[in-house]
């Protein structure tokens, strides 16, 4: 069998996969952060030393709010000041900022998914005035994606330096981790309309390169209603200050139980400050001092606001000092960000990059070959050996390790395989998922459509009945779950990420009568009601194959390609819509594609 001649950024590392499709197939290496800049334990470890003797305050502004971030000079941390006029009309300096008042020590069993983040940036020179060192919290939502704050993300470089710490509940001294795992940044993503000036849109994931053993949280869902009621309790974890007279943050994890308040009385405490549906609130109203106080407050920045084991707030703002009487802390409202923020969680690609790449099989010597994306273009292609001996091979992520995975279909007796990278071992593995899928006229792997944060997988029987499968986050599957009858009526389906903006993962199916395309719009349950009433977005006679990679041109929507019969493959760019305006103009990519009889 040919070896892959080179991986997609760098040399293939010539790992054998011998599969059980009874064919050795050399796969490239998934491109990573690059080794030689790869920064090593010792580095890692000087970034969280660096960041702990830090005075600096991330998202400092000069606006009307300030960040919820802290400095950690030593056990402690000076807040960053800036004039600005507070809530309640007292002029006060950097009146805006976070911690946990009023709360107890818990243990990293119970919240096993936290994380420290520290970012230290040192100039080079002998003055120390112009580095930058500050901490903020943040929870493991996958093996390689930390939800925190955009204010503690937006104008820095975390890959150059920036450390994240889990495992652990004790906040890290200097080098000494206290038995957790520090771990770089490969990718930062915060979101596009964050508003440093009002701390407006306050949400940010940061990509680790490799996936941690923390176990992750959900977030919650698009159009979640429940966790918002007044009066619901939610629960807020931290490593920032215990008091509103001293600097010093938490040198262990500490929870409070806040109750969620309504907008009317986050409105009534903050004024314009406070932008409903954006932004929510909870605690009962601060007393004025540490006692009969139960707030967030410095350091604890980043951090989640917990309802029924999900997400439902990221730590954003709160007032100076924390305990000003009438006040509560203030939290980005995840529900509202659930759309996009879900691309950034499930963006695995070839090529690391965000962007979905493209894979297929070429019909005349069963090649496989992958396209890197540039965003409306694909790269040249790189060669992934025989793939001999099957019908069907699907792009996805199972174990949500950043690392694309393969499922594929053995023709001679429809078993089907799951080929994923192992980061340890720097090879592959190949794990038989189901017996005897002859019969199966379609295989799907959307993503998560039940809504627990694992993918999923989905077949349609010879019956036409479409089956969920809801995984298990490591290759293997829950019984089975039935959806509905009269799915054979489609000669395409196809799905992987969210087309509507809201979260869940979608379907795209087009009618054998008519060439209809119509869209199935997730609703994040299982069974009968795992997808909405169909919608016809579109009428597609004129191609005879498609695919869902997912988000080809990193923008955070799902795309879809389409191929004429003649080999021009068009890309239709998502717009988010659940409508017949789903998909932009189609985008011309190229001529030729005839020649491959299989699309990831």
């Amino acid at each position: 069998m040919p070896v892959a001649a080179a991986s997609l950024a760098a040399a293939v590392a010539g790992a054998l996969l011998v599969s059980t499709a009874d064919a050795a197939t050399a796969l490239p290496t998934p491109t990573r952060q690059p080794a030689k800049t790869a920064p090593t334990l010792a580095e890692l470890k000087a970034r969280v030393a660096g960041a702990a003797a830090g005075d600096d305050t991330a998202g400092r502004t000069t606006g009307k709010k300030a960040s919820l971030s802290a400095a950690t000079t030593g056990t402690a941390g000076t807040a960053g000041t800036t004039s600005t006029t507070g809530a309640t009309g007292t002029t006060a300096a950097s009146r805006i900022d976070p911690k946990i008042i009023g709360g107890t020590t818990t243990t990293i069993s119970t919240a096993p998914w936290m994380a420290q983040l520290w970012y230290y940036d040192d100039k080079g020179t002998s003055a120390e005035t112009d580095d930058t060192g500050f901490f903020c919290g943040g929870a493991v939502i996958s093996p390689t994606k930390i939800l925190t704050a955009a204010h503690c993300v937006d104008g820095y470089d975390w890959y150059a330096n920036g450390a994240v710490v889990t495992g652990t509940s004790i906040l890290a001294t200097g080098d000494d981790l206290h038995g957790g795992t520090v771990s770089g940044v490969w990718r930062q993503w915060d979101n596009p309309s964050y508003k440093a000036s009002t701390i407006d849109n306050d949400i940010a994931v940061l990509t680790l390169p490799n996936p941690v053993t923390a176990k992750p949280i959900a977030m919650t869902a698009s159009g979640d209603t429940t966790s918002y009621k007044a009066g619901t309790k939610a629960t807020v974890y931290g490593w920032g200050r215990t008091s509103s007279t001293s600097e010093d943050i938490s040198e262990t994890l500490k929870k409070a139980t806040l109750p969620i308040q309504s907008d009317s009385t986050c409105s009534g405490a903050w004024g314009s400050y406070f932008v409903k549906g954006h932004m929510v609130c909870a605690g009962d109203p601060a007393s004025g001092s540490d006692s009969g106080t139960t707030a967030t407050c410095n350091g604890d920045s980043g951090g989640p606001l917990i309802v029924g084991n999900r997400i439902v707030g990221v730590v954003s703002w709160g007032v100076e000092d924390c305990v000003e009487a009438g006040t509560y802390s203030v939290f980005s409202k995840v529900t509202s960000y659930a759309g996009v923020t879900y691309p950034r969680v499930d963006d695995t690609d070839i090529s690391g990059d965000g962007k979905a790449d493209l894979w297929l099989r070429k019909d005349s010597n069963d090649i496989g070959y992958s396209m890197d994306s540039k965003g409306t273009s694909f790269a040249t292609r790189q060669s992934w050996g025989s793939w001999k001996g099957v019908n069907s091979v699907l792009q996805t992520d199972l174990n949500r390790d950043g690392y694309q995975d393969l499922v594929y279909r053995r023709s001679s007796d429809g078993d089907v395989f799951w080929t994923h990278y192992v980061p340890a071992s720097g090879s592959w593995a190949t794990k038989k998922i189901f017996d005897d899928w002859k019969t199966r006229t379609r295989i799907v792997t959307p993503g998560d459509v039940t809504g627990d944060a694992l993918p999923d997988l989905l077949s349609v029987d010879k019956s036409g009945v479409l089956w969920i499968y809801p995984g298990k986050g490591t290759g293997s599957f829950s019984s089975r779950v039935k959806v509905g009858s009269g799915w054979n009526t489609y000669n395409s389906l196809r799905g992987h990420g969210d087309f509507t903006g809201d979260g869940r993962a979608d379907l795209i199916a087009r009618s054998k009568s008519g060439s209809y395309i119509y869209l199935y719009k997730g609703t994040g349950k299982a069974g009968s009601g795992a997808f909405a009433k169909r919608v016809k977005v579109r009428t597609w006679s004129g191609y005879n194959a498609f695919d869902a990679p997912g988000d080809v041109t990193g923008d955070g929507k799902a795309d879809f390609l389409a191929r004429t019969p003649g080999g021009t493959l068009y890309l239709y760019k998502g717009t988010g819509k659940a409508t017949s305006e789903i998909f932009a103009t189609p985008v011309k990519i190229g001529t030729g594609y005839q020649q491959y009889d299989i699309f990831g």
